[in-house]
């Protein structure tokens, strides 16, 4: 399988040319952190194997010298370290590595999701490295590998090939650029159970391994709904505590996320209850939710992506208010809202809801996403007020 340029593989190499911090790459397993990395590096450096493990644990200028850091050479070496938040005393060993050799050579970090979670004793590398949030494979992603100037790029058409096989397989890119239904059945299983044997182990000490489990299923079964903590925690029999633990694990180590309601100027808003989405929709039996989690992860890589390359500051919200009346999503640039999507497998009929929560945000723009509508050759930030606009064309003016 020919692996297919990435936009990320663009964003690292500016990077690297451009600035002198770190570059940390975080992501779900799988998403192709290591493929990027490596392919960008001089030297490449793996916790897990035992003869990298021995040079790394003999310290930074052990490093330097494998790199060739005090060799002078017409391009800086670029040190990719993978896997080494599972050594005991990877930030002060990066700290060190950083503060003499930052100026010699260039640093990549990246691993099997977890950079941002083991954060213990503080972050005393702040101001030494950016963090780039890696996702899967996206619309605007098949049509640019190139990195953007601005948040919202001029439509193009997907092929009908791509589109189908990021409904059906996902964005993952294995499964994604093989396109077999069996091969996607497989790897989805396995990654399942690399996902709950391995990286929940590292990282909690879990007495409940099976019930954490069915928790995970029942959330991979309401991808798109408010997550009642409460009703959770009867449902599997833990406390409520435990349930809400559980949420926050399964969303650092990237196996689904939260979208947590915007209630600032709407009159009586919800302001507590999130919304849970999985990070890998093709396991979505039902159209309309696989449909709102396939929206709602292009749009979470569209934020942290524009969020991460400095193109402001972007978060991903939803609205609903007490009469029962809800917007999928807001996307806020700036704490300011900028505009909602409602997202619809086949109704073409605007939602009323639309226009009601433009009016109270201000937001600039409402758009009600409809995923089987084929694709339209217009911006749709051209519009203003509510407009029904097919998912191909909008999610191609994406990240």
């Amino acid at each position: 399988m020919e692996q297919a340029p990435r936009v990320y593989d663009r964003i690292l190499a500016e990077h690297l040319v451009g600035h002198r911090q770190m570059a940390w790459v975080s992501g779900p397993r799988q998403v192709g952190k290591t493929t990027s990395c490596r392919a960008l590096g001089t030297h490449y450096l793996n916790w897990d194997n035992a003869d990298d493990r021995k040079i790394i644990l003999r310290g930074p200028a052990a490093v330097a010298a494998v790199a060739g850091l005090a060799t002078l050479r017409a391009q800086r070496s670029v040190v990719v370290f993978d896997e080494l938040h599972k050594h005991g005393k990877w930030r002060n060993f990066l700290k060190g590595f950083f503060d003499v050799y930052g100026e010699q050579g260039r640093i990549v970090v990246t691993g099997s999701s977890r950079l941002d979670v083991f954060r213990r004793g503080g972050d005393s590398l702040m101001g030494r490295y950016f963090l780039f949030r890696m996702h899967p494979w996206s619309v605007a992603e098949c049509l640019h590998a190139t990195v953007p100037e601005t948040p919202v790029r001029a439509p193009e058409p997907i092929d009908d090939e791509s589109w189908a096989a990021l409904w059906r397989h996902g964005g993952f890119p294995e499964p994604f650029l093989r396109r077999e239904a069996r091969f996607t059945n497989r790897w989805r299983a396995l990654r399942h159970e690399q996902f709950f044997r391995h990286d929940v182990r590292e990282v909690a000490q879990l007495q409940e391994m099976a019930t954490l489990e069915t928790f995970a299923t029942l959330l991979t079964e309401r991808s798109g709904q408010q997550l009642v903590q409460a009703n959770l925690a009867q449902e599997v029999g833990v406390a409520v505590d435990t349930a809400r633990r559980w949420v926050d694990l399964l969303g650092r180590l990237h196996y689904g996320f939260l979208v947590r309601p915007w209630f600032a100027n709407v009159a009586k808003a919800l302001r507590k209850e999130p919304k849970w989405f999985l990070r890998d929709w093709s396991g979505i039996d039902d159209p309309g939710a696989r449909a709102e989690t396939m929206v709602a992860c292009h749009l979470l890589k569209a934020v942290e992506g524009w969020t991460d390359l400095g193109l402001g500051r972007f978060e991903l919200r939803y609205l609903r208010d007490k009469m029962k009346r809800e917007v999928d999503f807001l996307v806020v640039r700036d704490r300011k809202p900028w505009f909602l999507v409602e997202v619809k497998h086949a109704e073409r009929t605007l939602s009323p809801a639309l226009a009601y929560f433009q009016a109270a945000t201000k937001a600039a723009h409402a758009f009600q996403v409809v995923v089987d509508l084929p694709y339209v050759a217009a911006d749709c930030f051209s519009r203003s007020g509510p407009v029904v606009v097919p998912a191909r064309t909008l999610l191609s003016q994406l990240l």
